[in-house]
């Protein structure tokens, strides 16, 4: 006699306050887990990038190498490497055990707002205030981009890359997908300037946050908008959108000091979570947990659900 399969857990969404990490870093411009969400990076006006076990509290490493403000940042697949950009126009690849500096790439024109491996780690791709995206050979000692991908009309804010897939987000209002297997270019027109690009985790959709404070789901072939979402503020700074971990729910930070999630499918306001008292400037989700870090003035805050019960040793 089989048994019936046990029904899916109801997706919950993080809105208990597990801890606080008081960088000490400045402004911390931007969070990010790592790839399998044990560790996280964090990227301070004090021109320190910083890695993090979020858990407990504890900083693990601090990495100093840039001249100005360090803006974004990612881990490799193996963890074995980071790369992070910031406002000196430079990419940094970093050894993580070492804390050595492994290669600086120098070539944009200005501050560089996003940067991301591809899956191998042996490219890393950085997006800038210039216009362009370029790629960077991490396995040579050539300094020079190995490509540059100049399509956009005003400054890329954000970059996503997934297996073949290069996502970009620009202030000229479009977001731009390049196929890498096809060879081919498409271009979504939103109209306002990009914030923040991401994938939905089937690989289906894109999610698209703009300066008039909307979020926008479309379907990744077509550009069919399938969903907006609206109540948040976001009219003067660069912030963050993100699906959860399964896909149920949409994510962005606020200039009202709240993070904001809507239902996926309903577009139903879901959580008007309370972080601070100023702009929420950055958030990451956990990959495969309901479990959020956001970053406010000079501190990070970790979310889990309310059903979590944090092991002993957690951050407090």
């Amino acid at each position: 006699m089989a048994f019936p399969e046990p029904k899916p857990r109801r997706p919950e969404l993080p809105k208990k306050l597990l801890g606080t990490l008081e960088c000490k870093q400045g402004a911390v411009r931007a969070v990010r887990f790592n790839v399998d969400g044990n560790y996280c990076l964090t990227c301070g006006s004090d021109k320190s990038l910083k890695l993090w076990n979020p858990y407990k509290g504890t900083p693990l490493k601090s990495y100093s190498g840039h001249g100005y403000e360090v803006l974004d940042a990612a881990g490799s697949f193996d963890n074995s490497q980071l790369c992070s950009c910031g406002g000196d126009k430079t990419v940094i690849l970093w050894d993580v055990a070492t804390g050595q500096v492994v290669r600086k790439f120098r070539g944009h024109a200005g501050k560089v707002n996003c940067v991301e491996f591809n899956e191998e780690a042996t490219v890393i791709l950085s997006g800038s205030i210039d216009s362009s995206i370029r790629c960077w050979d991490c396995r040579s000692r050539r300094l020079n981009p190995v490509q540059i991908l100049d399509e956009a009309k005003d400054g890329i804010s954000s970059l996503k890359v997934s297996d073949h897939e290069i996502l970009a987000g620009s202030v000229d209002g479009r977001v731009r997908r390049y196929d890498l297997r096809a060879g081919e270019l498409y271009s979504d027109y939103i109209g306002s300037p990009i914030t923040c690009v991401c994938f939905s985790k089937d690989g289906q959709c894109t999610l698209a946050a703009s300066l008039d404070s909307t979020l926008r789901l479309l379907d990744k072939d077509t550009g069919e908008l399938l969903g907006e979402y609206t109540g948040h503020k976001n009219v003067t700074y660069k912030m963050d959108c993100c699906l959860s971990e399964r896909d149920t729910h949409v994510g962005s930070c606020s200039e009202d000091g709240k993070v904001y999630f809507w239902d996926l499918v309903e577009g139903s306001l879901t959580l008007a979570l309370p972080v601070s008292n100023t702009a929420v400037q950055s958030l990451s989700f956990h990959p495969t947990e309901p479990c959020l870090l956001t970053a406010s003035e000079g501190r990070v805050q970790l979310w889990r659900e309310e059903s979590y019960v944090a092991e002993e040793g957690a951050v407090a």
